[in-house]
């Protein structure tokens, strides 16, 4: 198949200090959708034997450089080989018109990386699992429902995508008429737009200071996307945001039907007040009703923590619990 070919930068531009510890470079790999995914890999600088492996994405509209590849890097230091990758459409993946959203798709990057870790000659193709942050934690358990080579899935700070586009925030707007006008509002952009060709962008993060009226998971976005603390040249969130109707087939698609039926190990991590936090709750429990597996199955609660510090905050993520887990899966 034809391979698109990617620009890829060759310096070190995360948002997070390199470590010393680990091997780190760039890699592509390819899904079934022809789109060619940028990502980077990182592996301890002392290997013996295969390596158990891990796919890393998210959050939804971040890029690889920000809290994937701070995660990727710190497995790595514990052992793992790991890809943080952009996902289609974003960062430095491929895939055209640019910062479009899909359930499909978006799944099937993580599958794809699947794919490239289970052929790496460094890899136990045993031992692979699939890390998702934030928005790709759902896709990260929608690729756990459909692919059977993942043996195990972390989960940080999780939103479902399908249930907060259709639904708005604490499902507030989770009525036809409020859906319905969603939709109408967003088929009059689609209209207007290819009559102009050319396509609006719906915004990234607010930029600072932040009005003292708005929520205070909107001031931890901005204080983690648009600071030098998160702040990243190709993050959606950290400038003109999607595509304006690239996650319009959110709506009807619900990504987390089937997730009492997955067999491998989870761990669901969530801050205790995080906004967001009613996502893993009800998925967790969704999870384990009427599931035989639920031994592997595990949710934890990081006390005093909101949404954002499990991005980065070295003090909230549980680094120890999640390798822990991890290697535990993996036996």
């Amino acid at each position: 198949m034809q391979i698109e070919k990617l620009n890829l930068t060759n310096k070190w531009d995360k948002t997070f200090p390199k470590s010393e510890n680990v091997n780190h470079n760039k890699i592509t790999f390819y899904n079934r959708y022809g789109i060619t995914l940028a990502a980077d890999i990182y592996y301890p600088k002392h290997i013996n034997g295969k390596l158990a492996a891990l796919a890393i994405s998210g959050p939804f509209g971040a890029v690889k450089e920000q809290a994937a590849g701070l995660y990727a890097q710190k497995l790595a230091e514990n052992g793992f080989l790991t890809i943080a990758f952009d996902p289609s459409f974003t960062g430095e993946s491929g895939g055209y018109p640019r910062y479009m959203a899909s359930p499909d798709i978006n799944t099937e990057d993580f599958q794809a990386a699947v794919d490239y870790l289970s052929n790496h000659e460094l890899v136990d193709n045993k031992k692979i699992g699939i890390v998702g942050i934030c928005g790709f934690g759902g896709m990260a358990l929608n690729a756990a429902q459909i692919d059977t080579r993942v043996k195990v899935t972390i989960v940080s700070t999780m939103y479902d995508m399908s249930r907060v586009i259709a639904n708005g925030y604490f499902d507030k707007e989770d009525n036809c008429e409020a859906r319905y006008a969603l939709k109408e509002k967003l088929n009059a952009i689609r209209t207007l737009e290819y009559k102009n060709q050319n396509y609006s962008r719906a915004g990234g993060c607010l930029s600072l200071p932040v009005d003292d009226n708005l929520p205070d998971f909107i001031k931890d976005y901005s204080a983690y996307y648009k600071t030098k603390r998160g702040y990243h040249e190709r993050s959606l969130n950290s400038n003109d945001g999607w595509n304006t109707i690239g996650t319009m087939s959110f709506i009807n698609q619900p990504i987390l039907k089937y997730v009492n039926e997955i067999k491998s190990a989870v761990l669901l991590i969530h801050g205790e007040k995080a906004h967001s936090y009613y996502f893993s709750r009800d998925t967790y429990n969704a999870m384990i009703n009427n599931n035989k597996y639920t031994k592997n199955k595990e949710f934890i609660t990081i006390p005093n923590a909101n949404h954002t510090d499990l991005y980065d905050n070295l003090d909230k993520i549980p680094f120890a619990k999640i390798v822990e887990f991890i290697n535990k899966s993996f036996k």
